[in-house]
C-alpha cells in the first residue's frame, strides 16, 4: 500500500473539529516517516544536551576563578605574599577546549537535524498535496456545485502553501523548543533542585496563557481563512468578468463590495493577531521573574556557602534557555494558528465522501436493441424533491436525439445522468443493456464526448489543446491533423503567425468564439466517441463560422449516436427523435414533422422562435 493510501486510510474516520485534534492529526500524517522523525529527535536531543551542558562546564571555570580569588584574598589577609592568585589556569584552559568541542558537536548535530526535518516536511506536504489532488478528482460533482471556485482554490493553494511554509520553516524550531524545554529541565534538577524550582515556578503562567489563548485565537484564524476564501472568490469573479463590469460602469460598486469583504477579513485578522500578540509580553515577564528569583535565592546560597557561584551563573543562563522554548512557541503561535486552521480546511476536503461506486444489482439485457435506455428514471438534486419522477427513453445506435424544452426543463440533468455525474434515485439507465452503475465511470465516459456551448481551453498551445481530447497519451501527429482538418481548424490555424504553436491565453480570448468552438469539435473528433453530446454551439458566432461549425458537426455525427441539447429549434429539424421536456418529464416524443402536426408544446416553442418578441412572450 502506498503512503498516500495509508494516510487516507487512517485519516478517514476522523473529522477536524478542534485545535488539538487537528494538530494530532497532522502529526499522525507525518508518522509514516517515523524512522526519520526518530533520527531527527535523537539529533535534537544530542544538540540540545550539548548546548545545555556548556553553561554547567563554564560554571566550573567560574567557580575555579572565584575560589582562587577567595584563597588569594585569605592568604593576603594572613600576611602571605603571593605573586599570583592560586588559580589553575590549565584546568580553565581545558574547560575552554571542552566547551569549544561541545559547541562544534552541537552545530554538526543541529545541521543534520535541520536537513532531515526539512526533508520530512517536504515529503509530508508532497503526500498531502497528492492526497488532496486525488481526493478532488474523486469528489462528486455535487461538491463543486455547492462550493465556490474561490473557496476551493483557497484550500488547494493558499492553505496548502501555508502548511508547507510552516512545516519547512517552523517545524525544526518547534521540535527544538520542546526538546530543549525537557532537556534543560532535567539537567537543572540534576544540578540544583532549589534553583530549579525557582526557575520553573513562573512557567505555569506561560503554559496557562498558551493553553487558554491558543484555541480562542485558532477560531479567529479559521474565520480569517474563511474570509480570505470569500475574498479570493470575489476577486476571481470580478476579474473574469471585468469587461462586463466596465461596460456597466460597476467599478465603484465592485470596489465597495471588495472593501466590505476586505474589512471583514481585516477584522478577523486583527482579533487573531491581538490574541496571539498578548502572549509575548507576559512570557517575557515570566522569564524576568525567573532571573530575579535565581539572583535572590542563588545570592543567598552563595553567601551561606550552600550554592557555588558557577551554578548560579549556569542557572542564569538556564533561565533564558528554559524560557526560550516558551517564547519561541509564543512567537510561533501566530503561524501555528493559521496553519492549524489551514489544516482543518484541507482535512475537511479529505473527509468529504467520494463518489459512490454503487451497483444496480440488475441483470444485463442480452442483445439489447437499444444503445441507451432510460427505464422509469427517478432523480432529484435534493433528496426530498424529485425532478424526474418517471422518465423513459429508448435510443437506437446511430440515432440523433434532440432534447428541447424551456429553462429548468431537465435537459442538463439528462446529460449529467448519462455521464454519471449523478446517479439515479430510482429506475435504471442502461448502456447496451448494462446498467451504467455497473460500468466504471472512467470506462463509461470514454464512450462519450461533449461539445458544449461554453468552450473550455487551457493556457497552452493550440496543438496541446487539440491533443487534450485524445484518450492516448501520445496521439500521432497525423491523427491530430486529421481531426483538425475535419473540424476546419487547420484553415484558420495556418493563417496564424505561430500556427499550431500559438499560445492561447487563460480565457482563450486571443482567438474568436467560433474558432474556440471549432477546436472543441476537433477534440471530439480526436476522442472518436461512440456517443456525442452536443450543446447549442452556434448561438454566438457569425454566419460563416456557423456554417463551418455545422459542416464539422455533420461529419462528427456520421455513424454515431448523439444527444443534441437544442435551443435554436431550426437546427434539429433532421433529428431522428425529438424529446420535448418540461419539469423533468417527457411531454412529447417524435420527429419534427410529427410534432408539428400534433400542434402541442413543441409546435408552440418552434413557432415562438419565428414570431415577434411580444408574440413570443404571449406564447410563453
Amino acid at each position: 500500500m502506498k503512503d498516500s493510501e495509508k494516510n487516507a486510510a487512517h485519516l478517514k474516520a476522523e473529522k477536524a473539529k478542534d485545535f488539538w485534534g487537528t494538530t494530532h492529526r497532522l502529526v499522525r500524517y507525518m508518522s509514516t516517516r517515523s524512522w526519520a522523525l526518530a533520527g531527527t529527535l535523537l539529533m535534537v536531543i544530542a544538540s540540545t544536551v550539548m548546548a545545555t551542558i556548556a553553561p554547567y562546564i563554564l560554571g566550573r571555570a567560574t567557580t575555579e576563578i572565584y575560589q582562587g580569588i577567595q584563597e588569594g584574598t585569605a592568604l593576603r589577609e594572613a600576611g602571605t605574599v603571593a605573586e599570583t592568585l592560586p588559580i589553575d589556569f590549565d584546568f580553565i584552559r581545558n574547560i575552554l577546549y571542552i566547551v569549544a568541542v561541545v559547541y562544534i558537536i552541537e552545530a554538526v548535530f543541529r545541521y543534520f537535524q535541520q536537513f532531515i526535518t526539512a526533508r520530512i516536511a517536504q515529503k509530508t506536504v508532497y503526500d498531502m498535496r497528492k492526497d488532496l489532488k486525488e481526493k478532488m478528482s474523486t469528489l462528486p460533482i455535487r461538491y463543486y456545485d455547492t462550493h465556490s471556485n474561490g473557496d476551493i482554490m483557497s484550500r488547494a493553494v493558499n492553505d496548502m502553501d501555508q502548511i508547507a511554509n510552516t512545516l519547512q520553516q517552523s517545524l525544526t524550531q518547534f521540535i527544538l523548543s520542546v526538546v530543549q524545554f525537557v532537556t534543560v529541565l532535567v539537567i537543572m534538577f540534576a544540578i540544583d533542585i532549589r534553583l530549579s524550582l525557582v526557575t520553573i515556578v513562573t512557567v505555569p503562567i506561560s503554559f496557562l496563557l498558551i493553553a487558554y489563548v491558543a484555541p480562542k485565537s485558532q477560531k479567529q484564524f479559521g474565520l480569517q481563512q474563511k474570509e480570505l476564501g470569500i475574498l479570493n472568490d470575489q476577486v476571481e469573479e470580478t476579474y473574469s468578468g471585468h469587461t462586463i463590469v466596465k461596460t456597466n460602469n460597476r467599478e465603484e460598486a465592485e470596489i465597495e463590495k471588495f472593501m466590505v469583504q476586505s474589512a471583514k477579513l481585516n477584522d478577523a485578522s486583527w482579533k487573531a493577531q491581538f490574541l496571539t500578540g498578548i502572549m509575548m509580553p507576559l512570557v517575557s515577564f515570566s522569564r524576568d521573574l525567573g532571573y530575579f528569583g535565581v539572583a535572590i535565592v542563588g545570592g543567598i546560597g552563595v553567601a551561606n556557602g550552600t550554592v557555588s557561584l558557577g551554578n548560579v551563573q549556569a542557572f542564569i543562563q538556564y533561565v533564558n534557555q528554559f524560557s526560550q522554548p516558551v517564547r519561541q512557541i509564543a512567537n510561533l503561535a501566530n503561524t501555528i494558528q493559521v496553519t492549524i486552521a489551514s489544516c482543518e480546511r484541507v482535512f475537511e476536503v479529505l473527509d468529504e465522501e467520494p463518489m459512490e461506486e454503487t451497483h444496480s444489482g440488475l441483470e444485463p439485457k442480452k442483445r439489447s436493441p437499444h444503445k441507451v435506455e432510460f427505464e422509469h428514471v427517478q432523480f432529484g438534486y435534493d433528496n426530498d424533491e424529485l425532478l424526474m419522477t418517471n422518465f423513459n427513453l429508448t435510443v437506437k445506435e446511430g440515432e440523433m436525439i434532440a432534447v428541447v424544452g424551456p429553462t429548468g426543463a431537465g435537459k442538463s440533468t439528462l446529460i449529467n445522468l448519462l455521464e454519471r455525474f449523478y446517479d439515479v434515485k430510482g429506475g435504471s439507465i442502461r448502456y447496451e443493456g448494462i446498467d451504467t452503475r455497473d460500468i466504471e465511470r472512467n470506462d463509461l465516459r470514454r464512450k462519450f464526448s461533449m461539445v458544449l456551448q461554453d468552450t473550455w481551453l487551457f493556457n497552452g498551445t493550440i496543438w496541446e489543446n487539440l491533443k487534450y481530447g485524445s484518450h492516448d497519451e501520445e496521439p500521432s501527429e497525423d491523427t491530430i491533423l486529421e481531426a483538425s482538418i475535419a473540424a476546419h481548424v487547420d484553415e484558420f490555424v495556418r493563417r496564424l503567425p505561430d500556427g499550431y504553436d500559438t499560445i492561447l491565453n487563460e480565457e482563450g480570448t486571443n482567438i474568436s468564439q467560433g474558432q474556440r468552438q471549432l477546436i472543441t469539435i476537433a477534440r471530439a473528433f480526436l476522442a472518436d466517441p461512440e456517443i456525442l453530446i452536443l450543446d447549442e454551439a452556434t448561438s454566438s458566432v457569425d454566419t460563416r463560422t456557423e456554417i463551418l461549425i455545422q459542416r464539422a458537426m455533420v461529419k462528427l455525427l456520421e455513424n454515431r449516436t448523439s444527444f443534441v441539447v437544442a435551443h435554436r429549434l431550426s437546427t434539429i429539424r433532421d433529428a431522428d427523435k425529438i424529446i420535448v421536456m418540461d419539469h423533468g418529464d417527457v411531454l412529447e416524443t417524435g420527429d419534427h414533422d410529427g410534432l408539428m402536426e400534433q400542434d402541442g408544446f413543441y409546435a408552440d416553442l418552434y413557432n415562438a422562435q419565428f414570431q415577434t418578441p411580444d408574440a413570443q412572450l404571449k406564447a410563453v
